[in-house]
C-alpha cells in the first residue's frame, strides 16, 4: 500500500528542506518544533490502462455505454483540457490523447463521421501545434487539424457560441460545437478546474459565463454559491455531456529529479550528487535558462482512476479518488504558515511567472490546498519563497502587465478593482484580438486570478515574501524579507517570539484536513 500523508515535528536531527523558490529551489533549516506536511505517496495506478478505459465506457456511471449513445449521422464533439494540466507536462504519450483515440475508434467502428475537437481551453492561451500534437498524438492531429475539424475555443467569438441560459448576472453561452452537438464527449484530468459540468463551463464557456464561475470580490453578493450553482445547472440543461475523467498519480518529478517527490531523510548517496549537480547547474544558468531547463521537464504519471458517465456523478467519484491521495489530516491550526512557489503555473506553461501568478500560486493554489479551513490561524502570517521579478511575458501575458503598472498601483482591494477596471479589461479590442489571434490569455484573467487570493489576504494578518524583489511585493500589498529568521522577526509583533509554524511541503499536491 501506498504510504499515507505525514505530519513531521522538526527536531535537531531533521535536515534541511527543500523549498521551491520560483526558477530554483533552496534547501531551508526550518525551524526546531515546527510542522512539515508531507503529501500521500501516489494510490497505485490502474493495472491495464486499455483495459479501464474500456470498462469506464462500457459501464458509465448514470449513463448508457458510449457505444449506446453514438449513432451514424450524429454531430459527435470531443473536449479536452489544455496544456494548463498537468505540472509539469506529462510524458508522450499523453492520456488525453489515448482516451480521444479510444472514443474515435468507437465512433468510426459505428459509422459516426462528423466529428469536431474541441481544446476547452476557457480564457486561457491558444496551444501551439506542438503542444497540440503532444497532447493529442500525432495521429489524431493530423486527421483534424488540417481540414479545421480540430480548433480552440473561443469565448469572445459570438458566431460560435450558442446561448445556454441567463442568471440575474448576465447571459450563460457555451461553444456552439459542444451545445449544439448530439453529444458531447468531455475527456477532463480531475482536480483542474473544477470537476463534472463546472469544468465544461469553464473550459467551454463564453467570458461573461466564466466570468460569473470565478472568485468574485468578497462580500459581493449574499449567495454566490447559489450563482454558482444556478450556472452550472443551466449549462447541464444545455446539453448532453459524457464525461471521461482522470485521476493522475502524484509522480510530479520523474528522473533525474525524483528525488524532490521523496522525504528528505530518505535521500541516498546519488540523490544528494543530483542535488549538488542540479544546484550548482542553476546557480550557473542565466534567469532564461533555468526557465527553460525547469520547464522542459516532463514527469512519467500514471492514472488511478478513469471514470465516465454522467457529470455529477462522475465528479464525485474523482473527488473521492483525490481526497484519498491528497488528504492529509493535521491536528490544529499555525501561527504562521510556509509555502514555496513553484517554478511554473498552470498559467505560465512555457512561459512567465509574473509577481500575479506567484501570488496565486502561494495564496490560492498553495494556501487554498485544505478541507474546510486553512493551515494558518486567522491573523496569522504566511511566508512565501519567490523572488517576484517584475517580469512578464508580452507574449502570453499582456493584460497582467497593465493589471500590475496600472490596477495594482491604485489599489489592491478586490472589490474596487472589480468596479473601477474590470469592463475596461475585459472588453478591450486589443487584448480581445490578442487572445483570439495569437498566444495571450483573456484581458480579464488577472482579475480573477486576484480574486482568488482575495480569501488568503483577508485571512493573514502578515504575507511575507522571503528574497523578494522589495518593490514589487509592496506594489502588490506585501513585505519583503531577506532570510526567513528576517521573516519571523518582521511578523514576531503579530504571532509573537514562539509561533507555532507549519511548513506545506509541495502544498499543491496535497490537501490539508484540518481538524
Amino acid at each position: 500500500m501506498a504510504r499515507p500523508g505525514f505530519v513531521l515535528e522538526v527536531d535537531d536531527r531533521t535536515p534541511p528542506l527543500v523549498v521551491p523558490d520560483g526558477d530554483g529551489f533552496r534547501l531551508e533549516r526550518i525551524p526546531v518544533n515546527s510542522r512539515v506536511i508531507y503529501p500521500a505517496e501516489s494510490l497505485p495506478a490502474v493495472p491495464d490502462l486499455a483495459e479501464s478505459l474500456a470498462a469506464a465506457l462500457d459501464r458509465p456511471l448514470e449513463s448508457p455505454p458510449l457505444d449506446d449513445l453514438l449513432r451514424p449521422g450524429m454531430r459527435l464533439t470531443i473536449a479536452f483540457d489544455d496544456v494548463s494540466t498537468p505540472l509539469p507536462r506529462m510524458r508522450r504519450p499523453d492520456l488525453r490523447g489515448r482516451i480521444i483515440e479510444a472514443v474515435l475508434t468507437r465512433a468510426a467502428r459505428i459509422g459516426v463521421d462528423d466529428v469536431m475537437v474541441v481544446a476547452a481551453r476557457g480564457l486561457n492561451r491558444r496551444m501551439t501545434e506542438s503542444e497540440l500534437q503532444h497532447v493529442l498524438g500525432e495521429r489524431v492531429f493530423r486527421s483534424f487539424f488540417a481540414d479545421g475539424r480540430l480548433v480552440h475555443h473561443d469565448a469572445e467569438d459570438s458566431e460560435q457560441l450558442t446561448r445556454a441560459g441567463a442568471t440575474d448576472a448576465g447571459e450563460l453561452a457555451l461553444n456552439s460545437a459542444a451545445a449544439t452537438a448530439d453529444l458531447l464527449v468531455f475527456v477532463h484530468l480531475a482536480g483542474a478546474g473544477g470537476n463534472g459540468v463546472s469544468a465544461v463551463a469553464r473550459g467551454l464557456g463564453s467570458t461573461g459565463t466564466i466570468s460569473q464561475l470565478a472568485a468574485q470580490p468578497p462580500h459581493q453578493s449574499r449567495d454566490a454559491r447559489a450563482q454558482v450553482d444556478e450556472v452550472l445547472d443551466q449549462v447541464g440543461a444545455a446539453t448532453t455531456v459524457f464525461q471521461i475523467e482522470a485521476v493522475l498519480d502524484n509522480s510530479a518529478w520523474s528522473p533525474p529529479l525524483d528525488f524532490l517527490g521523496k522525504r528528505e531523510w530518505e535521500w541516498t548517496v546519488r540523490d544528494r550528487a543530483t542535488w549538488l549537480a542540479v544546484q550548482r547547474g542553476l546557480a550557473l544558468a542565466s534567469v532564461k535558462t533555468r526557465r527553460r531547463v525547469l520547464g522542459a521537464a516532463q514527469s512519467s504519471y500514471a492514472p488511478v482512476q478513469i471514470t465516465a458517465g454522467a457529470p455529477g456523478p462522475v465528479a464525485a467519484a474523482s473527488e473521492q479518488a483525490v481526497l484519498a491521495q491528497r488528504l492529509v489530516e493535521v491536528s490544529g491550526q499555525a501561527d504562521v504558515g510556509i509555502v514555496g512557489v513553484p517554478h511554473q503555473t498552470p498559467y505560465s506553461v512555457d512561459s512567465i511567472t509574473n509577481p500575479v501568478l506567484a501570488a496565486w500560486s502561494a495564496l490560492a493554489a498553495a494556501f487554498g490546498a485544505h478541507r474546510g479551513q486553512p493551515v494558518v490561524r486567522q491573523g496569522g502570517a504566511l511566508i512565501v519563497y519567490h523572488p517576484m521579478r517584475s517580469d512578464f511575458s508580452a507574449l502570453h501575458h499582456p493584460s497582467y502587465i497593465d493589471f500590475f503598472a496600472e490596477v495594482l498601483a491604485t489599489t489592491t482591494d478586490a472589490l474596487q478593482i472589480q468596479e473601477k477596471f474590470e469592463a475596461a479589461f475585459a472588453t478591450d479590442p486589443w487584448y480581445t484580438h490578442l487572445y483570439r489571434s495569437s498566444y495571450a490569455f483573456h484581458g480579464v484573467h488577472p482579475f480573477h486570478r486576484w480574486y482568488e487570493t482575495a480569501p488568503a489576504r483577508e485571512h493573514c494578518g502578515d504575507i511575507i515574501w522571503v528574497g523578494a524583489s522589495r518593490s514589487t511585493v509592496d506594489r502588490l500589498g506585501f513585505r519583503a524579507a531577506s532570510t526567513l529568521a528576517d521573516a519571523l522577526e518582521i511578523v514576531s509583533s503579530t504571532v509573537g517570539r514562539t509561533p507555532s509554524i507549519t511548513y506545506l511541503h509541495d502544498a499543491p499536491l496535497l490537501l490539508a484536513d484540518v481538524r
